[in-house]
């Protein structure tokens, strides 16, 4: 029972570690375009602030699941209204439902911790 709820605990981490991951791939592609290398620089921690948000939420609120399910559950909101994922189901696939799905999987991990321990 202990080996299931491990593996449980640590699946949205590796989601959101992979859709982190993902996300800053998109970075890359300042470094292809014209201006010097403080422009692209610029132009990658700009593009890559959300990824590094991200991040830095997961890290500071890594042992705090229930805070992190919540949380992501708000990215999920957020980035699917900001950015008009809900157009396409591609875009909605792969931008919002990652961090949803992963906030979800949070919150359950919590609620079995709390089973768990009684």
């Amino acid at each position: 029972m202990e080996r299931n709820f491990f593996r449980f605990i640590w699946t949205p981490r590796i989601i959101l570690i992979a859709y982190i991951l993902f996300l800053m791939l998109f970075s890359f592609d300042v470094f292809g375009m014209e201006g010097g290398v403080l422009e692209k620089i610029g132009g990658f921690l700009i593009h890559s602030a959300p990824s590094i948000a991200m991040a830095v939420l997961l890290g500071l609120l890594w042992n705090r699941p229930f805070v992190l399910g919540w949380v992501f559950i708000g990215a999920a909101t957020v980035l699917t209204i900001w950015f008009n994922t809900y157009v396409r189901m591609e875009s909605f696939l792969m931008i919002s439902v990652p961090p949803l799905a992963a906030g979800i999987l949070f919150l359950f991990t919590k609620r079995k911790d709390r089973g768990h321990a009684a």
